[in-house]
């Protein structure tokens, strides 16, 4: 099962602003060494400010290119780890060691998602051509 543990943006990370305390670097880097040395760590990064992003927009099955930034920071997101667990009570366990991302000064929050799995859908025939790509590349 795999899980996606993700960061909620803030005024801080939108700013693109660094967290002046090094703890924080510090303590994610940790939680992390510790996710890899478990083997359950898949992949981390932190997230860029919105306003070097974009989103594409679909009206009547034609897409349109919105540039950043936005104005609901609540909505958006600053970083992800991605997991894989045995199970939804590991990911759990896993969550509630996260560092406060921010630091301890400043409120934060993240949120857990499980991804789908391919089995988890139809056996269609498009479903299919997914399959094949996992078995021919790190699509997964």
């Amino acid at each position: 099962m795999r899980f996606m543990i993700m960061v909620r943006a803030n005024a801080l990370s939108e700013a693109g602003e660094q967290p002046a305390d090094e703890t924080i670097f510090a303590d994610m880097a940790t939680y992390h060494e510790e996710l890899a040395r478990a083997g359950v760590l898949l992949d981390a990064a932190g997230l860029q400010p919105s306003s070097n992003g974009f989103r594409v927009r679909y009206k009547d099955g034609k897409p349109n290119i919105v540039d950043g930034p936005y104005a609901e920071t609540k909505e958006l997101i600053a970083g992800y780890t991605l997991i894989q667990v045995r199970s939804r009570d590991e990911a759990l366990e896993w969550a509630r060691r996260f560092p406060a991302p921010f630091g301890k000064e400043m409120d934060g929050e993240i949120e857990v998602r499980q991804l789908y799995e391919i089995d988890d859908f139809e056996n269609l025939e498009s479903i299919e051509r997914f399959r094949k790509l996992e078995t021919q590349s790190k699509f997964k």
